[in-house]
């Protein structure tokens, strides 16, 4: 790949009046203005960990490169901190488009969006209805819905979502009533207990809470709160509208969540195109670099040909 120098800068932006920590990745070959990249981060992941890994490679490969914490996550604003919100996910999207569209070094009409798990079902419902957004691409995308509902695997026992929204239902209530809104953890306490669970588990498990991926910002709980607003919530039910703007899906062939992919593809109009890493799991593609190198290069050469 491409080498360049790269600075990179804090920055942040407003979203629904909440400051949203940013960093601005900008390789020093550009010619201004450039085709620039919003790269999201998975679900409970923060800016630094597999989205700056991406974002790094994208600013080689000399495109300039936001990423961002959520709202109520990492760096940025918000409480309760924890909230996963999709309404909220979106317009943090949308607002770091309308801040890259203030720098003098970024092309407004040459603007992609990038997601990475459940940011890859966000940034298709963001781009549905912003037009200033030009390509979108995916990997390993998840709708959170699903993921909620049906788990990764989409093989999750229907009695789970049901006693989440019982649990959700019930801290309303107390909240309503003066208590602290309340969490539950995103994983199982012991690498033994998430083997148990399967090995999209214990993946995941491993990167977020090992030496392999952890940062000390990321989430490791889910507000009660955030369940019924997910539970409604479809990442997928739009994506007709990115047509007739290009779209590029990547996942793994062992990807536990490769259904998402599959489904959201079948829906989406062209032009379209899926990818498939052969022998790729679903956290392989977050920090594997066997495996990221060959979703990196895919997406920049159609970033490069799109934008």
């Amino acid at each position: 790949m491409k080498t360049n120098q790269i600075g990179k800068t804090q920055v942040t932006f407003k979203s629904n009046g909440l400051s949203i920590a940013a960093i601005l990745y900008v390789p020093d070959s550009i010619s201004s203005p450039s085709a620039a990249i919003v790269v999201g981060h998975p679900g409970s992941g923060v800016k630094e960990q597999t989205a700056g890994l991406y974002a790094g490679f994208f600013a080689q490969s000399g495109f300039v490169v936001l990423t961002f914490d959520a709202a109520y996550q990492g760096e940025s604003e918000g409480y309760p901190r924890g909230l996963e919100d999709p309404a909220q996910r979106i317009e943090d999207f949308k607002c770091a488009v309308s801040y890259l569209t203030t720098l003098h070094i970024v092309d407004p009409d040459k603007i992609g969006l990038f997601g990475i798990c459940a940011s890859g079902g966000y940034v298709i419902a963001a781009a549905a209805s912003d037009h200033r957004v030009k390509a979108v691409a995916t990997v390993i995308a998840a709708d959170i819905h699903r993921q909620l509902r049906k788990g990764g695997d989409g093989k999750q026992d229907p009695a789970v979502i049901v006693s989440m929204l019982d649990a959700a239902a019930a801290d309303r209530t107390a909240v309503a009533k003066g208590a602290a809104p309340g969490s539950f953890p995103l994983f199982p306490a012991s690498g033994a207990d998430a083997k148990a669970l399967g090995q999209h588990v214990y993946e995941g498990w491993q990167y977020y809470n090992t030496d392999r991926g952890q940062h000390p910002r990321s989430a490791k709980t889910l507000t009660w709160n955030s369940v019924d607003r997910i539970a409604t919530f479809d990442a997928f039910a739009f994506i007709d509208q990115i047509a007739p703007r290009p779209l590029l899906m990547i996942s793994g062939s062992e990807a536990a969540t490769l259904w998402m992919t599959k489904e959201a593809f079948a829906a989406a109009k062209t032009p379209k195109e899926i990818f498939v890493i052969q022998g790729a799991t679903h956290m392989a593609l977050y920090d594997n670099l066997k495996h990221v190198i060959p979703a990196v290069e895919k997406a920049s050469g159609f970033f490069k040909s799109a934008l």
